[in-house]
């Protein structure tokens, strides 16, 4: 039984299908990178699987249980939290209560101390800005603060959309190699992600998404030096 399984997943806005029919899954402990250009689908996928969108038809089963209509407060609750695109990080609030919103499903307060000191570990820069208003932290560390809020809720599997977008290269380089310590703390990442290079180059196994189907899906490895991906989407 994979962790997460999509079948057949149809999404529409208004009279538009955005996903036409995706069918993929992610094992436990794996790192799966989503690719494809602007308007693929990659977000509606994400925000679908979260519970923030309703599809059209098919189903998304997690460790067994169809939550196709699950509330996305319950599915937190269950296991599964999401860093959206664009970081929406509580602007007028402190970093430290970010982190603390990030665990409101939590009621073992021993353990959610236990765990924001785990964050501040992986995320030395949100300690050292813990009493600092949210809306004042630079990009890259909102994009920390938001990776940490996410992380703080103990998630089984995390969901990534464009964790590197509008960052330095030099923060690029530091989100993903915290989404590789994530990843080798045992957590499971369904990754989505512009930077098609970066993502292949930590992931397990990738599928490309073009305008809502999937066209391609294998080792990331492979897909990584195929001469198709370099070309559509690497660049080279």
């Amino acid at each position: 039984m994979s962790m997460l399984e999509i079948k057949d997943l149809k999404v529409n806005y208004g009279m538009i299908q955005a996903i036409k029919g995706i069918s993929f899954h992610v094992e436990e402990g794996e790192v799966i990178a989503l690719i494809g250009s602007n308007g693929a689908g990659k977000t509606t996928t994400l925000q679908t699987i979260t519970g923030m969108l309703s599809p059209k038809e098919g189903a998304i089963m997690f460790e067994g249980k169809d939550i196709t209509k699950v509330p996305g407060h319950e599915i937190v609750s269950m296991g599964m939290a999401h860093v959206p695109e664009g970081r929406r990080v509580f602007s007028r609030l402190t970093v430290f209560e970010n982190l603390k919103l990030g665990a409101y499903t939590r009621k073992d307060k021993d353990e959610v101390d236990k765990t924001l000191e785990t964050i501040y570990k992986s995320f030395p820069r949100l300690m050292e800005r813990k009493n600092q208003l949210a809306g004042t932290l630079s990009g890259g560390e909102q994009q920390m603060l938001a990776m940490g809020r996410a992380l703080m809720s103990k998630p089984k599997i995390v969901l990534m959309d464009e964790p590197s977008m509008g960052l330095s290269p030099i923060l690029v380089q530091e989100i993903f190699r915290i989404i590789e310590e994530i990843s080798s703390m045992g957590t499971t990442v369904l990754l989505v992600e512009q930077n098609a290079k970066k993502a292949l180059s930590i992931a397990d196994r990738a599928y490309v998404l073009e305008t809502g189907n999937i066209v391609l899906e294998g080792n990331a490895q492979e897909l990584l030096n195929d001469s198709s991906i370099k070309a559509a989407y690497l660049g080279e």
